[in-house]
């Protein structure tokens, strides 16, 4: 059952009545906990492979709503020097001039302008991400995974997302040409999103 709710099987003579009163229980405001949180990416090499990377500081909040998708909110703000690639050469030169240019936009932002059921668990955000100072908009995709109260007495929600972007939209041009023809990074990037919040005392 998902977090901000689905329609009901019956058919429900109010609104009131269609909506889970375990789910409208978990209603509230939320912090990620970045200990159990992934935010990570992967993006196409030289047309062969796949390199994945993943960002290490950042701090984010969730709004839930159990009876009401539209009334849900979410932001995440990522440190960009914490990029990490498993390569201190590429993660170098993913903070320079060539991509990120972290001197200059330290942060990466999203903040959400949309949020809707898509039946079962399933649900999708659509915001407004921001990488160099330019402003995009971006749909992801969310599984919710459930909602439980670990040892240390927190009360937590996981979602699991996915989404895809073109990079040279947010000005990440850069690329370098392969022998063999095509370039050594894609512009499509696949971003995947792990979350573990906790509810805010």
């Amino acid at each position: 059952m998902g977090i901000f709710g689905r329609k009901s099987n019956e058919t429900a003579t109010t609104a009131a009545a269609a909506v889970n009163p375990d789910l409208a229980a978990l209603t509230g405001d939320y912090t990620i906990d970045p200990a159990h949180t992934t935010l990570g990416f992967v993006a196409r090499h030289a047309m062969v492979t796949n390199v994945k990377g993943t960002f290490q500081d950042f701090t984010g909040t969730l709004h839930l709503d159990g009876g009401d998708p539209s009334k849900s909110t979410a932001t995440i703000d990522v440190v960009m020097d914490s990029i990490e690639t498993g390569n201190a050469d590429r993660d170098g030169h993913l903070k320079s001039s060539d991509f990120f240019k972290t001197d200059e936009f330290p942060a990466m932002t999203f903040r959400t302008t949309k949020a809707e059921a898509l039946g079962g668990d399933d649900y999708r955000i659509t915001g407004d991400l921001t990488i160099l100072g330019t402003t995009k908009q971006l749909s992801i995709d969310l599984e919710f995974n459930g909602a439980a109260t670990d040892p240390f007495g927190n009360q937590r929600v996981g979602f699991e997302g996915k989404a895809e972007i073109q990079r040279s939209e947010w000005g990440l041009t850069w690329n370098a040409a392969l022998e063999t023809g095509g370039v050594l990074v894609s512009d499509k990037i696949k971003l995947n999103f792990d979350i573990s919040a906790i509810r805010n005392a």
